[in-house]
């Protein structure tokens, strides 16, 4: 292979994953750093490593790879590799960059842009627009997001204001652009993404995805091949998505994700770079998707013959409270996980599970068979995990996997709104005879609207007592209220911000401010003591 030396220009599980490939290519690797994250994992897996300024400034990573003698640059996920300024930045540095072309990049990433190509090539997509064309409930999205951030659902017109406020922050801060837009939002789809690899010879789509399962728009479980779609969906998934990737020259892997309602199928986006969940297309094809972009890069001609066998399985485990899903913090004093499984870890025992990134510590991947063999395999993995030190969602995904509506297929995006999070499971393994419209004398009635999960949840950090106290650890973006305010239920009191996500701490009931403890910027533990209400 012609690149000898690759920098990742990323952290955690991601960049361990790429290095993973290329020792067994042979090709020597150099780990990146700031200067909280010396220690990490990551690190200590590479060959060599560079300390940089910021994760986000593609300057250092140029510099970082012009002293290490890199000839290549993978992006990894997440931080800048969706950036076409920092493709242009590498190529013209004279390296190599391991992704799609920044003009790609620039069309697919800008979703206002995406979604013109993808009607003008004929790919069914959600409208958007202003809140008054295309009406209530709306999602407000980051023109240039992803993993959720930079997201929120709208469903009165009295929480846009605030819901555009909010995203732009948000979207500033994971991406440097603080760009949103509003699109018709459904509320019970399923989430479906294909997985493509543009090369020399085309575009070749890899296989399917389910990723429904998901908690703040951030994915929790992904399988392949997505079970029980209608017949037909699937094609016209893989068409759409060859189509729009075809539109604007995609080079690498990248994948384009759908939303599926009923017999419609919606293009959301196309995300030009690596996924999180890319190990599940990997299981069932027998093909290494870090491998194949390595190739791309380097000019190779690629010829696929794509196979898919068996099911596939994939759980984040997060330090995350199961209830809430609130990020958590602390050292790993024990981390014991599977065998028999492929585990994609980002961490080790004794590391420190930090405030200032993403708290992934591993990812789960059974492979079997058929869809309930990996499931068996999967539930019996997350038995056999570990973990002292830190608060994770292990609870939350044993429950989950064993949960009936999951085992059964019945999948959607409000699954963790119609499914309480660790409730008791009912014990039928079907849905109820009577859960659907039959008769066929009768017109069938409009969908019920999934709940509002905010509004619905108890006040994060709220108590009874009036003491309010913080859900997670954070920075303090916002202090609402001061002293002598008079608050209503659900009235926001302050936002933290972790992992740069917001959330708002809301007042339980209607009552007196009687003592605000914090200020903006302060660093808070969860737990800590925040506003008290008289």
């Amino acid at each position: 292979m012609a690149i000898q030396r690759l920098l990742v220009a990323n952290r955690g599980e991601i960049a361990v994953r790429v290095f993973r490939t290329c020792a067994r290519l042979g090709i020597d690797t150099v780990a990146v750093f700031a200067s909280d994250d010396r220690n990490s994992f990551h690190v200590r897996s590479a060959d060599s490593a560079v300390e940089l300024g910021s994760y986000l400034d593609g300057a250092e990573h140029v510099r970082a790879a012009v002293a290490a003698r890199a000839d290549a640059i993978h992006p990894g996920y997440g931080f800048l590799s969706e950036n076409p300024t920092f493709a242009e930045a590498v190529l013209a540095a004279g390296i190599t960059w391991v992704g799609p072309s920044p003009e790609a990049l620039r069309l697919g990433g800008d979703k206002v842009a995406a979604h013109r190509i993808a009607i003008e090539n004929g790919v069914p997509t959600l409208p958007q627009g202003s809140p008054g064309e295309i009406g209530f409930p709306l999602v407000v999205k980051a023109a240039a997001g992803g993993g959720g951030r930079g997201m929120r659902v709208v469903r009165d017109p009295a929480q846009l204001d605030e819901a555009l406020a909010a995203a732009r922050r948000e979207a500033e801060g994971a991406f440097g652009n603080d760009a949103v837009f509003c699109e018709r939002y459904l509320d019970r789809p399923r989430h479906i993404e294909a997985q493509l690899l543009g090369h020399r010879g085309g575009v070749t789509v890899l296989g399917g995805r389910d990723c429904s399962i998901q908690r703040r728009h951030q994915k929790l479980i992904e399988e392949s091949p997505p079970p029980g779609l209608r017949p037909g969906t699937w094609a016209r998934i893989e068409g759409g998505a060859r189509a729009f990737a075809e539109a604007i020259g995609y080079q690498g892997a990248g994948t384009a994700e759908f939303l599926v309602s009923g017999d419609d199928v919606y293009f959301l986006e196309l995300n030009g770079r690596i996924q999180v969940e890319h190990p599940v297309t990997e299981e069932v094809t027998g093909l290494d998707i870090v491998e194949l972009q390595l190739r791309v890069a380097a000019g190779e001609e690629i010829g696929l013959d794509v196979v898919t066998t068996g099911h596939a399985i994939e759980a984040r485990l997060y330090a995350e409270d199961s209830r809430t899903f609130l990020p958590q913090t602390g050292r790993l004093e024990r981390l014991v996980l599977p065998t028999g499984v492929r585990v994609d870890a980002g961490v080790e025992e004794g590391d420190e599970i930090g405030l200032a990134y993403d708290p992934m510590i591993a990812k789960l991947i059974a492979h079997g068979s058929d869809r309930e063999s990996a499931i068996a395999r999967l539930t019996g993995a997350l038995d056999a995990t570990e973990i002292d030190g830190v608060i994770t969602n292990l609870p939350f995904l044993r429950w989950l996997v064993r949960h009936p509506a999951f085992v059964t297929g019945s999948l959607s995006t409000a699954f963790l709104i119609d499914h309480t999070p660790l409730s008791v499971s009912p014990l039928h393994t079907a849905p109820p005879a009577f859960a659907t419209p039959w008769r066929l004398n009768r017109p069938v009635p409009p969908p019920t609207a999934a709940p509002n999960i905010d509004a619905a949840t108890p006040a994060a950090g709220a108590s009874a007592h009036g003491a309010i106290a913080a859900p997670m650890p954070g920075t303090v973006l916002a202090v609402g209220v001061v002293v002598g305010d008079a608050v209503t239920p659900q009235q926001r009191l302050v936002v933290l911000e972790a992992m740069k996500m917001e959330m708002p701490v809301l007042a339980p009931f209607a009552a007196t401010v009687t003592a605000v403890h914090v200020a903006t910027g302060d660093q808070v533990a969860a737990g800590t003591l925040l506003v008290e209400l008289g």
